[in-house]
């Protein structure tokens, strides 16, 4: 909640702004250079000791400095051959960095030459110690860049958001793929970004400005764009000095390296074509795409050319836009992006101008501000194989998703100017009047309220797709990442299981498997059923109360999140071998067949899947959710009843199939009875929703006090 409140900061105040004039907005523009590094490195006035917004601050600080320290030890405990890998290519036989030869004799490098020139002081530093040094200060580097960007945030800003953006925004930073990989390999890509930052936010004066984003475009040659950027917002002495930096540095480093500078410049044009193939999914460049799209030679650069001059004329003319509009930061965000898209080769270090564009603000209604927000954090921090399925069909998209991110940042999304109505106060969200309930401490998390409208598709698509990947993860994370990892601990653990059913004389699996395995129907009906609606049937119900009762939606979906995380630390906890993977006890597999339990194969499933994580049971589990959910909310008899069938069906076809024990079934019913209770107690009562004629209530909207409501309704 703080990082969405952060994300969309501004959007409740009170204050409407009526017009901007082209002279205001570029006014607005020149005064960010008059800032001192004072008023944006500096820290906003601190809370006083005890206020929820300084505990907030430390703990969102505290927060980040964990996450910095598991990123470095990361680093630190990865084998020195695989850790920093091209920071390698400045390091020489002897353990020192690199001093005689070229740094392009292997085409491992793939900075500028005054990328490679900047590190000749460093020379007598060791290996270990450069490794050392190099984390910490890339590290250094990235708190800069966070505390930078919080204090560029589009003026003005609550309090609150002032002092809690800086640690939101390094946690951010630290968390994103871009400064991972950088981290990992041992790259210079946050020094480009960290110096056009400072020269547009943190200095005084546009020569200062032009010399630090010249520097910066003599490390990465697409960041002269920015120099059309300063031009056409009025900042023309800003321009010309970058320009003439970025001329003057590049003639100092080919005077002094002219054999680099000639292969870099000239034989690899600019560096395209160094590093990787440029077809690989790493290289996330229109020039990329279109190579993985299968164009080659003339036609594919022609192609390549004339898209890369629509995305350069229609992104920049859009920065200079909402630069005039007075939100810089988003210009700097999509020039950034334009960047990323039109370069030849852009490798993920190099990707963390899109996560900039976060601050933009999309969507006149407050229910959907947090739409592309959540999306670019999405994007930036997980890789593509957890938004999108490893699916033929998808794999355009999958393949290409943060080009697609940038792409949309710089042309497409309609960002909301300062001077629209909704830039400050969307539309507010409805919400349900509070349900009294059983126990005054109910609901123990007031804010979070029953919303009456439906969320946004995408998002919740987005969302079910990243978390049944997490899902799928944990599972199988929770063997040591092997189909056989943890076998021993399951077939103790299945021995446990089987001797308490034995105890309590409920051990029916042996039987009812060997009566499914020899009447026909029964094995073909079960393994049917039991291959086919585990997630047919959860996802229908879901699609049906998003389309027909949204604020049921959101309580069910809510109830089936917190079992499934609950499920997942029993999978954890306790691995547990099921009937079939048993050994001497005689179960059939209806469904795969005999194994080799040493060699299992189940098909594409094998490695992907835990087969141990059978406790709780999330097959009836899931199906025990969607039977309370239709007979809580079905409006007929009739249909209650079938719903109540299919966790019947489901439990006769795990067990008649060999793959739960029944204590299993009773352990999905556990964390699902669990996943509801928790939804009751963290927000309270379901909303049930009489019509509003027959009651005479309106519905609350988010500006209204949630506490006066609740008191009314319990009045």
């Amino acid at each position: 909640m703080v990082v969405a409140d952060v994300l969309t900061s501004g959007t409740r105040t009170s204050h409407q702004r009526r017009g901007l004039t082209r002279t205001e907005g570029r006014r607005r523009v020149a005064n960010v250079e008059h800032r001192g590094p004072g008023d944006v490195l500096g820290a906003g006035r601190a809370d006083g000791p005890g206020t929820r917004t300084g505990a907030a601050r430390v703990l969102l600080w505290l927060v980040a400095a964990v996450l910095a320290v598991r990123q470095v030890a990361v680093i630190l405990r990865t084998p020195e051959g695989d850790r920093l890998t091209d920071l390698e290519t400045w390091i020489g036989p002897e353990g020192v960095l690199h001093v005689n030869g070229s740094f392009y004799d292997a085409d491992k490098f793939t900075g500028t030459p005054f990328a490679g020139l900047v590190l000749k002081p460093l020379t007598r530093a060791g290996e270990q110690a450069l490794g050392w040094g190099w984390t910490f200060g890339t590290l250094g580097l990235v708190v800069v860049l966070g505390v930078v960007a919080a204090r560029a945030l589009p003026q003005p800003v609550t309090r609150r958001t002032s002092l809690l953006a800086a640690p939101v925004a390094v946690s951010l930073l630290i968390l994103s793929l871009p400064v991972r990989n950088t981290l990992y390999l041992g790259q210079t890509s946050i020094l480009p970004v960290l110096l056009v930052l400072l020269g547009l936010f943190a200095v005084r004066g546009q020569r200062s400005c032009g010399v630090l984003i010249g520097v910066a475009a003599a490390l990465q040659p697409t960041v002269l764009l920015f120099a059309v950027l300063l031009w056409f917002t009025g900042r023309k002495e800003a321009a010309a000095v970058t320009g003439g930096s970025f001329a003057a540095v590049t003639a100092l480093v080919w005077a002094a390296m002219p054999s680099d500078s000639t292969t870099y410049w000239i034989h690899h044009l600019a560096g395209a074509g160094l590093g990787a193939d440029p077809d690989a999914n790493a290289n996330q460049s229109l020039h990329g795409m279109l190579l993985r799209a299968g164009l080659e030679g003339p036609p594919e650069i022609a192609v390549f050319l004339v898209a890369s001059a629509a995305v350069v004329a229609l992104g920049l003319r859009r920065a200079v836009r909402y630069a005039r509009d007075g939100q810089l930061l988003l210009a700097v965000a999509i020039t950034g992006c334009v960047a990323v898209a039109v370069s030849p080769t852009t490798w993920q270090h190099q990707l963390l101008w899109v996560l900039f564009a976060v601050v933009g603000r999309v969507g006149k209604r407050q229910s959907d501000r947090y739409m592309w927000p959540v999306a670019v954090i999405l994007v930036s921090t997980l890789p593509a194989k957890m938004m999108l399925p490893n699916m033929s069909v998808t794999a355009p998209i999958r393949d290409n998703v943060v080009l697609i991110a940038a792409l949309a940042a710089a042309v497409v999304v309609p960002f909301l100017s300062r001077s629209h109505p909704q830039y400050r106060e969307p539309i507010p969200t409805e919400y349900a009047a509070p349900v009294p309930a059983r126990w005054s401490r109910v609901p123990l998390v007031p804010f979070w309220r029953r919303v009456l409208a439906r969320p946004n598709l995408l998002l919740e698509l987005l969302l079910i797709r990243v978390g049944y990947s997490a899902y799928q993860q944990v599972r199988l994370a929770a063997t040591g990442g092997t189909i056989s990892g943890g076998r021993a601990d399951a077939e103790h653990h299945g021995a446990q299981v089987h001797a308490i059913e034995q105890f309590l004389h409920i051990d029916i699996e042996h039987w009812f498997n060997h009566l499914t395995a020899r009447t026909g129907w029964m094995e073909d009906f079960f393994n049917f059923y039991y291959t086919s609606f585990h997630f047919l049937v959860p996802l229908s119900v879901l699609a049906v109360l998003y389309i027909r009762r949204p604020a049921d939606y959101r309580w069910a979906r809510s109830a089936l999140g917190f079992a499934t995380v609950l499920a997942l630390v029993g999978f954890w906890a306790y691995p547990l071998a099921p009937p079939r993977l048993m050994p001497e006890l005689g179960f059939i597999d209806t469904v795969h067949g005999v194994q080799d339990f040493t060699q299992p194969d189940y098909g594409t499933l094998t490695q992907l899947t835990n087969q141990y994580a059978a406790m709780p049971s999330l097959h009836f589990g899931w199906s025990l959710w969607c039977g309370l959910v239709i007979a809580v909310l079905a409006p007929r008899w009739w249909m209650k009843a079938l719903g109540l069938l299919h966790p019947f069906f489901t439990v006769c076809a795990i067990v008649g199939t060999g793959n739960h024990w029944v204590l299993d079934a009773v352990g999905g019913a556990a964390v699902v009875g669990a996943g509801f209770g928790l939804t009751y107690v963290l927000s309270g009562p379901r909303v049930r929703q009489p019509s509003k004629a027959a009651t005479g209530e309106q519905p609350v909207t988010g500006t209204s006090n949630p506490g006066s409501a609740k008191g009314r309704t319990r009045s």
